[in-house]
């Protein structure tokens, strides 16, 4: 028999129900770092096949494990850069890490998010999966720009490398 988290602690509805004020998604949208964000063909996939509820639980879960903590777990870090649609709505909403919580949410980092900022934070994730749906973004497949660690100030005038 298998048993199943779930089975023994039953979850709360994932459904967000915090309001999120409008004056955030104008912000948002002046930021071209936060506008670069969108689920690449993979993600909207894994969305439209498991359900907004569904990826909504895994959100729950995330917020309450990776951002909850007074002190997270490398925190700035702790949220990937894709490989499941809330960690890519994270970025876009300036949910991932404290120091953006703290900035663009007014959520002081030092001290644990109780329940209702939790459920504030899902909202916003799941209004911006909800937008997504609404209006994907055709081959949109945003990858974070790296530094190369090659120097090129050696490299002749011209050199591409």
């Amino acid at each position: 028999m298998t048993v199943f988290q779930s089975d023994l602690f039953p979850r709360q509805n994932a459904t967000p129900r915090a309001t999120v004020p409008a004056e955030l998604w104008e912000r948002l949208a002046r930021s071209a770092f936060r506008q670069r964000f969108h689920l690449n063909t993979q993600d909207m996939a894994y969305l439209r096949e498991k359900g907004l509820p569904l990826v909504l639980e895994h959100g729950q879960d995330f917020i309450a494990r990776r951002l909850a903590p007074a002190f997270p777990h490398k925190d700035g870090r702790q949220t990937p850069w894709k490989g499941h649609p809330v960690f890519v709505a994270q970025h876009a909403t300036g949910t991932c890490c404290r120091s953006c919580l703290a900035k663009w949410h007014a959520l002081p980092s030092g001290r644990q998010l109780n329940e209702t900022e939790q459920n504030y934070v899902l909202s916003v994730i799941a209004h911006w999966l909800e937008n997504e749906l609404a209006h994907p973004v055709a081959g949109a497949a945003w990858q974070p720009v790296r530094k190369s660690r090659k120097s090129t100030r050696n490299q002749a005038p011209g050199a591409d490398g």
